[in-house]
């Protein structure tokens, strides 16, 4: 990938973030598929079984920021780490998932782990692949507590439901995720000597 200048890359992960933070309190997540390429590809594991694949604008538009995110609208995901390599054009936030409901001790549901998404700039202000990763363990446990206190969205509990059937799903032996990454970096073999007292 080429490089980028230093500061285009910081205010397209300004802009970015600016507008994922709008859409948590607006509840309104479909001008994030503007910030995509018209051939862009946006996926994430779901299970050992099944991947999440959106290709091209349209498809991350209506799957990745409406189906999949249907029973999710308030939700708020503010990133707490930012990291340009404006060399490679690449950005990786690191965020949080917390949902508009609080549990009996007052606290918002939170989905617990480390949830984040690998980006490639592709200049224009614009995304040209995407990769989410999160601890989907602890969001199966979230979601359980929340509905069984009847605080889970209808819209999710029915997506739940739908399971692998759900727009995009594909299966893992259909999508390999490495094979869309560009440059790939090929394990290099080091001798490292440790010298340990």
């Amino acid at each position: 990938m080429p490089a980028f200048p230093r500061d285009e890359m910081e205010e397209m992960v300004r802009r970015w973030v600016a507008a994922n933070n709008q859409a948590g309190r607006t509840g309104d997540w479909s001008k994030m598929s503007a910030f995509f390429t018209e051939d862009a590809i946006y996926s994430w594991n779901t299970s050992n079984k099944w991947e999440f694949v959106a290709r091209g604008r349209q498809q991350i538009h209506d799957w990745a920021f409406d189906s999949e995110m249907a029973g999710l609208e308030h939700w708020t995901y503010p990133y707490v780490r930012t990291l340009i390599d404006d060399q490679k054009g690449e950005f990786i936030g690191i965020w949080r998932q917390i949902a508009p409901v609080k549990d009996a001790d007052g606290r918002p549901y939170e989905i617990a782990g480390t949830g984040g998404s690998w980006f490639r700039y592709a200049g224009a202000f614009q995304w040209c692949w995407q990769r989410d990763f999160f601890d989907h363990a602890n969001a199966g446990v979230t979601f359980g507590a929340m509905m069984r206190a009847d605080l889970l969205q209808p819209e999710m509990v029915e997506r739940m439901k739908n399971g692998s059937k759900q727009p995009g799903w594909t299966r893992r032996s259909e999508f390999d995720w490495y094979s869309t990454i560009a440059d790939v970096e090929v394990d290099v073999e080091v001798d490292v000597k440790v010298d340990v007292d």
